[in-house]
């Protein structure tokens, strides 16, 4: 079904998907050095971010309804034809993030910093840890996906929990009741565990739902380590780095990278304080970091 012909924006904003995410795994997971993640502001504690009510928002409710519905593989293999070979526009990564300054969300309860503040605010708390380069970049440019919203995405198809397509659902994907609607439930080559997939292909083989880390992902595959790319492909995918889903569709590379992906995803989940970052002073560090590894136009 074609994207205009369906819901776009049930949400208020894109935040409001990301703190219901952080109100069901309060507790986040230990950096690689074993240390809590902390907040831009270490006095805040993680538990401070629990502002929302136990019961998910109706607006919440009806985004996973939606995305349990349309994400279909036949959408996601038109988004892969759609937007992978990259040709939206050509522009340097810094300059994608004021592309994406302009996408304004305005009723987070968390924060009111702007999205390049955002993303610095992940980063610089992975710096803090003295993680290395390649991983402050990671967190710098992990939410750049997120421009599809400028591009008319609907937010179900930009946010999320992803999870594999053309194989069963898992039980742990939050609101599993909703895939009922969808037209692949109603496959029954795509509702056995493996799908159309071999036990141990590896998930490089496996369609996710399509969103911002898919996109992301491969906008930056040609310039960034392997570990990087797993955060990037994978950080929303809360079924297999949060709850241990679908390891039968992995191979021993994935489970290995899954130890960055989990690490990462304190910082993604818990990274957002009150304290503003100094754009200013900020830039000239961060132009340096992206010219180590990107080129000065990026293909989007």
């Amino acid at each position: 079904m074609a994207t205009q012909e369906v819901p776009a924006q049930p949400l208020q904003n894109l935040d409001e998907w990301e703190d219901f995410v952080k109100s069901r795994y309060p507790e986040g997971m230990p950096a690689q050095s074993g240390k809590p993640i902390a907040a831009t502001d270490p006095k805040k504690q993680k538990e401070e971010f629990r502002n929302y009510r136990a019961e998910a928002r109706p607006s919440v409710k009806e985004f996973y309804r939606l995305n349990h519905t349309y994400q279909t593989r036949d959408f996601v293999l038109g988004k892969k034809r759609q937007y992978l070979a990259k040709d939206q526009r050509r522009m340097s990564v810094w300059e994608a993030m004021e592309y994406l300054n302009t996408l304004v969300d305005d009723s987070d309860p968390d924060t009111d910093l702007t999205q390049i503040e955002h993303l610095l605010q992940t980063s610089e708390a992975i710096r803090a840890d003295g993680h290395p380069r390649w991983f402050i970049l990671t967190g710098l440019v992990h939410d750049l996906g997120k421009i599809l919203c400028l591009w008319g995405e609907p937010q179900w198809a930009v946010v999320g929990d992803t999870y594999p397509v053309a194989c069963a659902y898992s039980e742990k994907i939050v609101f599993p009741e909703y895939f009922a609607a969808n037209p692949d439930s109603r496959v029954p080559e795509y509702q056995t565990p493996l799908g159309v997939y071999s036990k141990g292909c590896g998930l490089d083989k496996v369609d996710m739902s399509w969103g911002h880390d898919e996109y992301i992902y491969n906008v930056c595959k040609d310039y960034l380590p392997d570990s990087a790319l797993y955060m990037l492909r994978y950080h929303s995918f809360y079924p297999a780095h949060r709850e241990g889903e679908y390891q039968h569709l992995m191979n021993d590379h994935d489970k290995e990278m899954f130890n960055w992906v989990r690490a990462f995803s304190n910082y993604d989940l818990y990274s957002k304080a009150a304290k503003r970052p100094q754009v200013r002073e900020l830039k000239p560090y961060y132009e340096e970091l992206i010219a180590e590894y990107f080129p000065p136009q990026v293909a989007w």
